[in-house]
């Protein structure tokens, strides 16, 4: 699939659809708009909410192992069971959702390239029935929070060493401009800039039109040039972590690189801590 490093992680709208009864494949819908699916989603697809289903209703983390267990075992996912994550904006959420299953060890994940859009662009059936699916015994392992996640001590030791940092956010939101606009009141930081030495490659840029993810070469040519390499530790940030996972997938599954974290605290964390410095 366009050379791709691990192509097996991305399955076409047709594999999808030659699926959609298969009992070892579940079928997750992840949004933005936590509506769409109530609208009609992808035939036996079953939803998980990024908001209340992902994270910890009182302190502000991912939920624990118990939470997680709790949820697969309800969606009707077990621990041998292909998930593929599909959603709109292009998949940031599902690719956020795969990143909080990886958290937790999860194996089999996998991204339905092109997502809600190109389902409904192909004039694909979408349902309005909520599956129902036997529960599960799933038990997650813990959550393994070293690997792939990065939190602020972490960054500021990779800002010191001049490591990669990768800010995905627009340009008005990287250079600060969009914090005190009033359409834009959802950035939630004290200060508007980037981390210091960040790149900014917004992550939109690594889809095409349809919603696809461009092909091998051209993410290279997008992150390579500004020292965003497989051979260096990479941290990606956003303003709370979503638009960074996808970053993180294309980085990580889509070219390979071996040591790429995302920084869920993002800007709304580091743009309100006292003495963090900052770039405009």
């Amino acid at each position: 699939m366009t050379d791709y490093v691990h192509p097996e992680v991305l399955v076409s709208t047709e594999w999808v659809a030659q699926h959609l009864d298969d009992p070892k494949v579940r079928i997750v819908e992840t949004d933005e708009d936590v509506l769409l699916y109530d609208i009609g989603h992808v035939p036996n697809a079953v939803k998980i909410d990024w908001h209340t289903d992902l994270n910890d209703p009182l302190v502000r983390d991912y939920l624990n192992a118990d939470r997680f267990s709790a949820l697969l075992q309800a969606k009707g996912i077990a621990a041998d069971t292909t998930v593929v994550f599909y959603g709109d904006k292009y998949n940031w959420w599902a690719c956020y959702a795969l990143w909080v299953f990886k958290l937790f060890g999860f194996k089999d994940t996998r991204v339905m390239n092109g997502g809600r859009k190109k389902w409904i662009d192909e004039g694909r059936a979408l349902s309005k029935v909520v599956p129902s699916y036997p529960k599960t015994n799933y038990q997650a392992l813990q959550r393994d929070d070293r690997k792939i996640r990065a939190f602020r001590n972490e960054v500021q030791a990779h800002l010191e060493q001049h490591k990669p940092l990768v800010d995905v956010r627009s340009p008005g939101e990287f250079s600060g401009q969009l914090l005190h606009m009033p359409d834009y009141p959802q950035e939630g930081a004290m200060r508007g800039g980037h981390i210091p030495g960040a790149r900014n490659i917004p992550w939109a840029k690594a889809v095409q039109e349809d919603g696809t993810f461009k092909p091998a070469a051209e993410l290279q040519e997008l992150y390579q040039p500004q020292g965003i390499v497989p051979d260096k530790e990479v941290i990606a940030y956003c303003r709370i972590g979503e638009r960074s996972s996808h970053t993180w997938f294309v980085l990580t599954y889509l070219l390979g690189y071996p040591n790429v974290r995302n920084y869920d605290g993002s800007w709304t964390e580091w743009g309100n801590l006292v003495g963090a410095p900052i770039e405009k």
